[in-house]
């Protein structure tokens, strides 16, 4: 562990019983531990990081390389070392820039692709691409992991936008999900999208085999309904599927950093291609930000740094992302794989084992279903987690504004109780005016006791809008961006999920029952035997 670290460690040790409402006696403590950009705020004023805690934080940053990263991970230097890759999925919403990988500017077609992605979309929605039963009515999107979380998050954030044809998803390999989605469903109406970069991934073909069975019951030609975003040209062929119909995207792209392109070509079926613009504009203005603002005033590197803090200072092990805001239920879900599979790692882009933990548990759910829930051990539990809360001043309906007031009041609410908590005196006195007395009294109230001193962040901005979807996502990719590079480790490859696939595929012979369970450990072993059909 550097020095960087060890004064952070340091500093940590000598503020770590504070409390932070103290810090609070600075009038312009808000003020000064929050940052705006294009009509965004992030308060972190509620976190127990000082004058002295941000600038070894910011002097932490400064050390890592980030700025110098940073730039060389937009100008398409093969930052993905592993993979010997560029990552360049800002290129995706920064149509308009020149960016050159190996000596050739690889923009054009990403450019050409996007059109093809408009064009489509613009005949799909207009009713001149059809069904063989007339105008698509709903669209299937087949993925798994990036291929399907960002999506049917950005579908879900943005109804308030659609009026293209309704989206569904399925991921699960469980035939539950296809089942589901499908039942109710016009086959001779229904667009499916198959999305796989190698058109190889177990989960999703064995989808589109099963929506493709379904469709033929109905539909004389199903492969004419589908269209697929994958770079294997020869296999989506070989399904039946149209070439004009294939959206490609390149290895410089990972899956989940992917629905800015042709990943995302369920939202812009949703929402059409005018808004899906805009939503590219919303991630292109925070990659301005990103790249201009002093690390003092910049939103993603503050988020990273405040996440490093808490995690690896602080040591809490897990981040809450609690959304004030019903159509981001799903972005935990997508927080948890952007984050956990970026960041999940244990050793450094040297091979060597980290000296520290790396990415923390995300977790969480929308407000206010979570005050009923969970937040029971938030406010009391013996865990600290920190919190992150994301709230819009306005919502899409203005004729519940007073269910919208009650939301946000909620939100403010719950981040207050978290700082300021419950004294024992407090609990008392109410007890007593209920009556009670003597030892009744104490034990009551200790039950009552809010400990406080909880660390929360606030993300508050104008209105979900799809501009506004681009801004959050790109913020929380840029701050895996920042932790990867102080924490040292690859943020952009995914060893870890190799293994589990690897042995998936050598048990279902097992289950078969073409193979024995030789080599197995009897845990394996005595589950196959209760399992197998």
């Amino acid at each position: 562990m550097n020095q960087h670290w060890a004064d952070l460690t340091s500093h940590h040790a000598t503020i770590e019983q504070r409390r932070i409402l103290d810090l609070f006696s600075d009038p312009a403590r808000a003020k000064t531990f929050s940052a705006a950009s294009d009509g965004m705020l992030f308060d972190y004023s509620k976190t127990n990081i000082d004058a002295t805690g941000l600038s070894l934080l910011l002097a932490l940053a400064k050390a890592a390389g980030v700025a110098e990263k940073r730039e060389a991970m937009f100008s398409g230097t093969k930052i993905n070392e592993t993979e010997g890759r560029a990552v360049l999925h800002t290129a995706l919403r920064n149509l308009s820039a020149n960016v050159v990988v190996d000596g050739k500017d690889v923009m054009p077609p990403v450019r050409e692709t996007y059109a093809r992605m408009r064009a489509f979309c613009d005949d799909v929605r207009e009713g001149r691409f059809a069904g063989q039963g007339g105008k698509i009515t709903d669209v299937v999107n087949i993925g798994i992991g990036g291929s399907d979380l960002g999506p049917a998050m950005a579908v879900l954030a943005l109804a308030p936008f659609h009026d293209g044809p309704r989206c569904h998803f399925i991921s699960n390999v469980d035939g539950a999900h296809a089942a589901d989605v499908l039942r109710g469903l016009n086959p001779q109406t229904t667009l499916v999208i198959i999305a796989s970069k190698t058109f190889t991934t177990i989960e999703t073909m064995t989808n589109a085999e099963t929506v493709r069975a379904w469709m033929a019951e109905q539909v004389a030609n199903p492969a004419a309904q589908f269209a697929a975003v994958s770079t294997a040209a020869d296999k989506t062929s070989a399904f039946g599927i149209s070439s004009e119909r294939v959206f490609g995207f390149e290895d410089w792209v990972g899956g989940r950093y992917s629905m800015w392109g042709p990943i995302g070509l369920a939202i812009m079926l949703a929402i059409g291609p005018d808004d899906f613009a805009q939503f590219l504009a919303g991630g292109a203005a925070m990659d301005a930000h990103f790249r201009t603002a002093d690390f003092g005033h910049n939103l993603p590197v503050l988020l990273a740094l405040v996440g490093l803090w808490h995690n690896q200072v602080c040591g809490h092990a897990t981040r809450a992302v609690l959304p004030y805001d019903q159509r981001l239920s799903r972005l935990p879900a997508y927080l948890q794989q952007l984050e956990m599979e970026s960041n999940g790692k244990r050793v450094s882009m040297d091979g060597k084992d980290l000296p520290y933990h790396s990415g923390p548990v995300v977790w969480g759910e929308p407000g206010t279903n979570g005050q009923h829930a969970f937040y029971q051990l938030i406010h009391q539990g013996t865990r600290v987690v920190p919190c992150e809360f994301l709230v819009a001043r306005r919502g899409h309906e203005p004729h519940l504004a007073h269910q919208h007031l009650l939301l946000v009041s909620n939100c403010l609410a719950q981040s207050e109780a978290l700082l300021r908590g419950r004294s024992l005196a407090e609990a008392s006195a109410i007890m007593a005016k209920k009556g009670l007395t003597g030892a009744e009294l104490e034990r009551q109230a200790r039950h009552r006791v809010f400990p406080g001193n909880r660390p929360s962040t606030t993300l508050a901005y104008e209105q979900l809008t799809p501009f506004t979807l681009g801004q959050i996502i790109a913020l929380y990719e840029h701050r895996v961006f920042v932790e990867g590079v102080i924490l040292g480790v690859n943020s952009y490859d995914q060893w870890g999920v190799e293994l589990g696939k690897e042995l998936a595929l050598a048990l279902q012979p097992i289950l078969e029952g073409k193979m024995g369970t030789a080599g197995k450990d009897g845990s394996t072993s005595a589950l196959v035997e209760f399992l197998k059909v």
